[in-house]
């Protein structure tokens, strides 16, 4: 019995509990300094008006030098690049060089919007970047997953199954979105909390609560059913936002919005020295950057191809006083970072990518998001200065030309575009004018009439809910 000893548990690989515990929780004390430091340096940046190291850029440094400084003690330097100059082509198989377009098309303007607001920019430009990012975003993941499937299960594919494959995923994730942000309108709308015979703030406690928790029960929702939470996610805030958020009480809405604001900050802020960690720490294939060079010029071009294409394809069924003036165009096409998406999608093909092909896919990745992140995002004002196209929101009437052209502000622009005479032009014109036409009506007259309450009920229910507040406020006194 005296040799009995109570020892504590120990893994096989010699650690203990408690010192597992201790390591975690050094971990997170790093993540908040860096967190910290990325706050006060971003704010002291902004009020020197620094625009050459932008918030999200800073954030990035900050981790790849924390990053860099913890991986310091790897003494292996693995110089193969050198050799990897030589190599100015990569052999990929066809499907993993569209599973590495997927990724890399998915854009993440966050830099280049904190400066759009810092500056004051046009409105039209900031709606065109961000659109255009949210939507990539979604269309990004959709591919990777369709591309992901058809590697999975190469045998018997064709393209119209890749297609149908697709539009599974992207169609059926929008649904459901689209269909929980109409079921989150509808409660809000019909103002079921008020049935549970709460007071007015605990009523407004929980219909914060449910807005709140909608977005990530369409996400969870979605992700259960194999589609793109993501996708989900996005089509029920969209919804939201233009049908329940008007539902909510005058403080409810305040909540809301700077709950949302607060965290959208900090998951920014971490995703951002996470990115730059992770690379410092990851090991990196560079025996190939002949790959990673011809990436970065083709992207440029394949950018460019986009955005001036669409831009003219959407100024033939424009009228002249909604159409992209080119140095919008310009200043779209030097907006395209590479940023959270990106990064989160190659990590992932470095565990289903045979034969190394992953791992450089991934390092190409990571040289593409810090090139663009440090690069265009610290030249963007000097951009925007360049194009003429700061200073243009502190119109009066801005906001009044917003809403009535549908979320665009026409540019001024006094020319006239002389009637070319093309009458499939004129039909273009004609249908996008009709569908536009009919979309307004459905949601003025059907949809935000039964999904949003009226303006004089709302009314009605703030009056009722002060009568209420100042009443209590009688009877409790003044604490």
């Amino acid at each position: 019995m005296d040799d009995l000893q109570i020892s504590p548990s120990i893994d096989p690989h010699g650690v203990t509990p408690g010192k597992d515990q201790q390591a975690a929780g050094v971990g997170i004390l790093l993540q908040i300094m860096m967190l910290v430091l990325s706050f006060i340096l971003g704010h002291v940046l902004r009020r020197h008006r620094f625009y050459y190291l932008p918030e999200a850029s800073a954030s990035l440094l900050i981790g790849l030098i924390v990053g860099g400084l913890a991986n310091i003690s790897n003494t292996e330097t693995s110089i193969r690049y050198l050799g990897g100059v030589m190599y100015l082509m990569y052999r990929l198989p066809l499907v993993e060089c569209l599973m590495f377009g997927a990724l890399i098309s998915a854009t993440d303007p966050v830099t280049v919007l904190s400066i759009f607001q810092e500056l004051g920019t046009d409105m039209n430009l900031y709606a065109l970047v961000f659109g255009e990012s949210v939507l990539n975003d979604a269309m990004a993941i959709s591919l990777y997953r369709t591309m992901s499937l058809v590697k999975s299960n190469s045998s018997g594919q064709n393209f119209l199954l890749i297609v149908v494959r697709f539009l599974e995923t992207f169609v059926g994730s929008m649904s459901a979105g689209v269909g929980v942000g109409f079921i989150s309108a509808l409660i809000s709308f019909l103002n079921l909390f008020k049935y549970a015979g709460l007071d007015i703030d605990n009523l407004q406690n929980l219909e914060c609560c449910l807005f709140v928790l909608f977005p990530y029960f369409s996400y969870m929702l979605a992700e259960g059913l194999g589609l793109s939470g993501i996708v989900s996610i996005l089509f029920t805030g969209m919804v939201m936002k233009h049908y329940s958020f008007s539902n909510l009480s005058e403080n409810s809405q305040k909540f809301v919005a700077s709950f949302f604001h607060l965290i959208s900050s900090l998951a920014e802020t971490f995703v951002f020295i996470y990115m730059g960690f992770d690379i410092a720490m990851e090991q990196h294939s560079w025996s190939h950057v002949g790959f990673i060079f011809f990436s970065i010029i083709f992207i440029g071009l394949a950018r460019a191809a986009n955005v001036f294409t669409c831009a003219y394809l959407l100024n033939l069924v424009r009228p002249a006083q909604r159409q992209i003036p080119v140095k919008h165009q310009k200043a779209l096409w030097y907006s395209g970072l590479r940023g959270a998406m990106a990064f989160a999608l190659a990590l992932q093909s470095v565990h289903e990518l045979p034969e190394g092909h992953g791992q450089t896919i991934f390092t190409a990745t990571t040289a593409i998001v810090v090139l663009t992140v440090l690069l265009i995002g610290g030249s963007t004002g000097t951009m925007l200065e360049a194009l003429d196209v700061v200073g243009d929101t502190h119109e009066p009437h801005l906001t009044d030309n917003f809403e009535a052209n549908n979320g665009y502000v026409p540019p001024y622009d006094d020319e006239e575009s002389s009637s070319s005479g093309n009458r499939l032009k004129m039909r273009l014109k004609e249908f996008h004018r009709s569908s536009a036409a009919s979309f307004g009506a459905l949601d003025r007259n059907y949809l935000t009439p039964f999904f949003t309450t009226q303006a004089g009920d709302r009314d009605a229910n703030d009056d009722s809910h002060a009568e209420d507040s100042l009443l209590r406020s009688r009877r409790e006194g003044f604490h």
